[in-house]
């Protein structure tokens, strides 16, 4: 059970429900994950979900390396709820069946491409010591260039702010399913 339950929108204030339908007409067509909790604050949650949308859509990055970025931060948190979204549309995105399974295993993944190593790198490196060292900058700087390490760490802020919002609220995978990472 989460800590905060959904909001119905018929009962939502006028910038809650503003906000709600923002998402809803958006790329995402629909309110879950940690969007319910950040309702509760709607000029946070407009201006989260606008920043999310960029990150997700609209950033320098192919979605394949985007998408591997979120499920290293999923992993990181061992945030159910952001795994259980986002790795089938990692799948999908293209991203290999045996990295996303290490990635859930907590193994340091074989990459067959030179740019999803680039991107494991760098998002442990920020996970892990909150910088980027000097190896994996220059790497994805000569891959990504600089607009593409920007939107990296900025996909990183992103969803470890997700994260720690599902978990913090204690977020249910949705549709009742088991937890897909283990602690």
């Amino acid at each position: 059970m989460a800590r905060l339950p959904e909001l119905d929108p018929d009962t939502m204030s006028p910038e809650q429900r503003q906000v709600y339908e923002d998402i809803v007409s958006g790329p995402r067509g629909k309110v879950q994950g940690p969007f319910h909790a950040w309702l509760r604050s709607p000029d946070l949650c407009g201006r989260a979900q606008k920043l999310g949308a960029f990150c997700r859509f609209g950033s320098s990055l192919p979605p394949r390396l985007s998408e591997l970025a979120i499920l290293t931060v999923a992993r990181h948190a061992t945030c159910q709820v952001e795994w259980y979204l986002h790795e089938p549309i990692a799948r999908d995105a293209g991203v290999a069946d045996d990295v996303i399974e290490d990635i859930r295993n907590g193994r340091v993944p074989e990459f067959a491409n030179e740019d999803e190593g680039a991107v494991y790198a760098a998002v442990t490196d920020l996970l892990g010591t909150h910088a980027l060292s000097d190896e994996a900058y220059a790497d994805a700087l000569t891959l990504f260039g600089e607009r593409g390490v920007v939107d990296l760490v900025g996909i990183v802020g992103y969803y470890i702010l997700v994260a720690l919002t599902l978990n913090g609220f204690e977020v249910p995978v949705p549709d009742g399913a088991p937890p897909p990472l283990s602690d």
